[in-house]
């Protein structure tokens, strides 16, 4: 296994090793003593599966007081995962960076607690799987807008479909105090 930065600090790709052979393939979808040894010594509790169709768009999204880091895959399909950080006060703060993740590459990528998620379904579907270091609650979920003309996040879709819900939420400067700051997420 290899675990590698993206190109913000702090979220990781990692490239699982797959063991081929005559009947298909085999490979360890998370070991906790091998992702730690890693970088990531997250504990999870929840995993969580959705399947979209092509050009939709997830996100962006995210958990406060009750933060979340996750693990995403892909088991069906092809997606372009990004990752926002909005930990006040960061650096990179109000930056992204996006991974291609498929069911061919194998590849994870580690979203740290503090970071916006989201993806977008570039294959006719995609079957997305992600684990998460805390329980889903949903008055303590953000939402901010996936287009967010400050972000300039470039989607790699041509005419995206995204949730009701998605559509409606917010600008980053409108849920700036909402947000975690750096260093106490």
């Amino acid at each position: 296994m290899r675990v590698v930065p993206a190109e913000l600090p702090d979220v990781l790709i990692v490239e699982p090793d797959v063991y081929y052979d005559g009947r298909g393939f085999f490979l360890e979808t998370y070991q906790a003593d091998k992702y730690r040894a890693g970088g990531i010594v997250s504990t999870f509790v929840q995993d969580n599966h959705s399947k979209s169709v092509h050009n939709t768009v997830r996100g962006l999204h995210l958990q406060v007081g009750r933060p979340q880091a996750k693990l995403v895959r892909v088991v069906e399909g092809e997606i372009c995962d990004v990752a926002v950080d909005v930990r006040r006060g960061s650096p990179t703060f109000g930056r992204w960076t996006a991974v291609w993740l498929s069911a061919e590459n194998f590849r994870q990528c580690y979203v740290p607690v503090g970071f916006a998620h989201g993806f977008a379904v570039l294959s006719p579907t995609a079957q997305v799987e992600y684990k998460c270091t805390d329980f889903y609650y949903p008055e303590r979920e953000v939402g901010i807008a996936w287009n967010d003309p400050a972000l300039a996040i470039v989607w790699p879709v041509d005419q995206p479909i995204v949730s009701d819900r998605d559509r409606l939420h917010p600008l980053l400067s409108e849920v700036m105090d909402r947000l975690p700051m750096f260093g106490a997420v």
